[in-house]
């Protein structure tokens, strides 16, 4: 199949290997100390201005997290993100979760780990460990990259990772040490940070237990901002795909940290998949919303909508086959940069959504499966499995509005707040 012409530059899909990195100043080395007088967030002056300066910075360059992608192991990689910013401008992307170890061990070899294409911003590295010097370490090596934030991971719930690694969402039970290394990350790095988890772990899932994390966290480092995966997570007997669906939601949680800490910015995530749902999310008070998989097996019709439902921004009129267009040339860029990848195979995976309930999206994917067996370009792939989809589906622009939610998702939720959280000053300060 051949494409039609397409005028707009492609120039913003180059390899990540031709960007130059950022040089930018780092910040000392220095371990904050919260102060803990006081029910609020109380942080010392320099820890302000710094705070301040940082948020300033995205905010003038970016439109706000309303609306973002989450890490997601395996998927969230240099390849998906590329096609998702070709049909999204605003949303906020996440990187997959990296190690601090990782990144430490292959310092002569970053930019196959945190290189990415300047067309990705605004952008977020997600990163995790539970080892200060290699966080420490880490942050300082990925700072040159100019991330738009960093964050640390206490949510994943994979034995890889709680288990055997002892971090993710184990750290959610020793909130001291999240404090000691978001201060750590923050003292490295000139991007504001976060950090992602869930509402409680096992049976240490009460919404004053959830307030204590969030509240020694906030109260001993820099970290502002929290994206909220709404369901705790069970540590023993079910697979990190179970962490995703039994533990039941608990948006109430969510919106009684809204009241409860005020002065703090929180992202909901889980079981939100639909342009309805984050709009909904969103009138009812939650400052911005985080969406995984519907993003990655639906990325026309939701990420389709996000710029004009969410950020109100003008419809792009841009049709699959133009984000097609782009993403071969991006594609032959990068095959085999590294003498044996990526693949074809790997470098179409994230389109093996991208016709979704479409006609002839069926008979596309047999013809993938038989053309990763021969192809070597992505011309050549395309060429060879494109002509399953009919012109109308390639051609028709995003347009009308999105594929609908549950827009009473949140109508009720004021009235399931748990009761306000009371802490006890002087257990906060032996914590």
């Amino acid at each position: 199949m051949k494409f039609s012409g397409y005028s707009s530059s492609v120039a913003s899909v180059v390899p990540v290997h031709d960007i130059f990195r950022k040089s930018r100043s780092r910040l000392p080395f220095k371990i904050f100390h919260g102060n803990l007088t006081g029910r609020g967030r109380i942080l010392n002056y320099s820890q302000k201005r710094q705070l301040s300066a940082k948020a300033k910075m995205v905010v003038e360059q970016y439109l706000p997290p309303w609306f973002s992608v989450a890490p997601m192991m395996d998927w969230t990689d240099h390849h998906y993100r590329t096609l998702a910013r070709l049909i999204s401008k605003h949303a906020w992307l996440y990187t997959e979760m990296l190690a601090a170890e990782t990144i430490v061990y292959q310092k002569d070899n970053l930019d196959r780990f945190l290189a990415f294409s300047p067309d990705q911003h605004p952008i977020v590295l997600q990163i995790g460990g539970n080892n200060l010097d290699n966080i420490a370490k880490a942050t300082e090596l990925a700072n040159p990259y100019g991330y738009d934030e960093i964050n640390f991971n206490c949510g994943c719930p994979s034995p890889k990772v709680a288990g055997h690694g002892c971090f993710g969402v184990r750290l959610m039970l020793d909130p001291k040490f999240v404090a000691e290394a978001m201060s750590v990350i923050a003292a490295n790095t000139d991007a504001p940070v976060s950090v992602k988890c869930r509402i409680g772990v096992d049976d240490h899932d009460s919404y004053n237990e959830l307030c204590d994390f969030i509240y020694k966290v906030s109260s001993q480092s820099p970290t502002r901002h929290f994206i909220i995966h709404s369901r705790k997570a069970l540590l023993n007997g079910i697979s990190p795909a179970e962490n995703r669906t039994i533990p039941p939601l608990k948006y109430e949680y969510f919106y009684g940290l809204l009241r409860d800490f005020p002065d703090l910015r929180f992202t909901i995530n889980g079981g939100i998949t639909s342009i309805d749902e984050v709009n909904a999310a969103r009138k009812a008070g939650a400052h911005g919303v985080m969406i995984g998989r519907a993003a990655y097996h639906n990325p026309w019709h939701l990420l389709g909508h996000v710029d004009s439902a969410i950020y109100g921004a003008p419809i792009s009129g841009i049709t699959r086959r133009q984000v097609l267009e782009k993403y071969q040339v991006y594609g032959d860029s990068v095959l085999w940069r590294d003498g044996r990848k990526p693949h074809v195979r790997d470098v179409v995976k994230p389109l093996l959504h991208f016709f979704h309930s479409e006609p002839g999206n069926g008979l596309w994917k047999r013809k993938a499966d038989a053309a990763f067996q021969h192809c070597t370009t992505i011309k050549s792939f395309f060429e060879e499995t494109l002509v399953a989809i009919p012109d109308s589906v390639l051609d028709a622009p995003i347009a009308g509005p999105p594929p609908p939610g549950r827009e009473d998702l949140f109508d009720n939720i004021q009235t399931l707040l748990p009761p306000p959280y009371e802490s006890s000053e002087e257990e906060l300060l032996c914590a």
